[in-house]
């Protein structure tokens, strides 16, 4: 089950260059992953390599059937169709968005651009099952250097609470956008809409928000913003707003609108994945560009995953997709599992574990993008007991915690079983977001 991409504390260990069959869920960039009727996951991605000749673009497409293992299975399209090409000149797709139509169609939404430009389209291809055949339909939302100020890449659809779809995008330059599209074609509801702005950052940062997805929790009936956060080489972090209306206005913790371009740029949007390590792991590197699958949990209820892309600290030109479980607090704020997804039945403890205890920590400090070791800590709570199979909301207490007062911090959690990929072992983890807006996450047991 362990893979060596997840536990090679030393980065990793495979050529490169080698064929497509042997990936799995490395080279892959700005993932999403759909469930098929017959339960089969697929994970479109961005042609990440596709410069080789051997490698075809066209959107990467991997299968797995339990979300841990997953076989390439070639392009969803034929290169970069003709009108997208035309106006982009890409060689190349990037980031699509795939999802399933009021029809039972799935519709596919790619970007075509070139690196650092925003001349740029996003097109739409329709297909019967996520296995294809793909068909394309053209352009849907288009820009060009010079002439407009949006750039048309990292599209992602989300239903609203009367089934309307909507379509978000953009990177950079004027930030976010997100515009309503018609129910049965896919396409702009009014031709050549652009949109509205629901993010953007100043320029002091050049901008440097992208990859934004909205997920609508039925729950309590609010939207979640997630977006990327400054340069997806080396300090990609993952931010979150909520909206009661999905056109906006996003605001943090702190009631901070995601459109505050005088407030301090760290500052804004609630940090929730960023760089990190655990004592004896993998140094995982500028995690973004996520999207999150959402299905049926063990009870009925939703259960919801992140999947994004992250690079190997130890090499940062090796990048792999991980899937993470997200869970929401008490407070409704969406908060990350500090390990990558090993597999239901893997993460269930074998017995009930005491919260109590020493645990590898994780801060998640918003102004800062380096790389967070985990530290030592004492955790109390008033949960005694988990069992690791159900996520137990709690009110957790970190001693001593390392946020600069040396006084107790406490946490707003959620404590759920876990895979210990460090130490290749089931574990009780944490995450959570403090008094301050500050997320923090954790895995039980001491330094090794």
């Amino acid at each position: 089950m362990a893979t060596a991409d997840l536990t090679s504390a030393d980065g990793p260990a495979f050529d490169s260059a080698a064929d497509p069959a042997s990936w799995g869920a490395r080279h892959a960039h700005d993932p999403t992953v759909v469930r098929h009727d017959d339960g089969t996951y697929y994970m479109f991605s961005t042609d990440s390599v596709a410069n080789s000749k051997d490698i075809p673009a066209g959107v990467h497409v991997r299968t797995s059937v339990d979300l841990v293992e997953w076989t390439y299975a070639g392009t969803a399209l034929n290169g970069v169709p003709g009108p997208a090409a035309e106006w982009s000149q890409a060689q190349g797709l990037w980031a699509p968005e795939v999802v399933r139509w009021e029809s039972g169609d799935w519709h596919m939404y790619y970007s075509a651009s070139t690196f650092g430009s925003n001349t740029s389209a996003i097109g739409l291809a329709v297909a019967p099952s996520p296995a294809g055949p793909w068909q394309d339909r053209g352009l849907v939302v288009a820009t060009r250097s010079g002439q407009h100020s949006q750039n048309a890449i990292d599209a992602a659809v989300t239903f609203d609470a009367d089934g309307a779809p909507w379509l978000t995008y953009g990177s950079f330059f004027l930030g976010i956008y997100i515009l309503p599209l018609d129910r049965t074609s896919g396409l702009p509801l009014v031709k050549g809409d652009l949109g509205s702005v629901i993010a953007r950052r100043p320029k002091s940062v050049e901008g440097a928000v992208e990859g934004a997805f909205i997920l609508r929790r039925p729950e309590d009936g609010r939207y979640v913003l997630f977006v990327s956060y400054d340069s997806l080489f080396s300090s990609y972090n993952v931010r979150v707003a909520v909206a009661d209306s999905i056109t906006g206005p996003y605001r943090d913790f702190h009631g901070l609108a995601m459109t505050d371009v005088d407030a301090l740029p760290a500052s804004v949007g609630t940090k929730v994945l960023g760089s990190h390590q655990f004592d004896g792991g993998t140094g995982w590197l500028a995690p973004g560009h996520n999207s999150v699958l959402t299905q049926d949990g063990p009870g009925g209820s939703p259960e919801y995953f992140m999947v994004h892309h992250v690079r190997f600290a130890a090499d940062p030109s090796e990048h792999v997709v991980q899937l993470r479980r997200l869970f929401f607090n008490s407070a409704g704020w969406p908060v990350v599992s500090p390990q990558p997804f090993a597999g239901r039945e893997t993460e269930t403890l074998p017995v009930p574990e005491p919260v109590a205890g020493t645990w590898q920590v994780l801060r998640l400090d918003p102004g800062s993008t380096a790389l967070v070791p985990a530290v030592a800590a004492e955790l109390a709570s008033v949960v005694p007991l988990v069992s690791g199979g159900t996520p137990t909301p709690a009110r957790l207490l970190i001693a001593g915690a390392q946020d600069g007062s040396g006084r107790a911090v406490e946490l707003d959690a959620v404590v759920f079983g876990s895979w210990d990929w460090a130490r290749n072992r089931p574990a009780l983890s944490f995450s959570g977001i403090d008094q301050h807006g500050v997320a923090w996450s954790g895995t039980k047991g001491g330094a090794s």
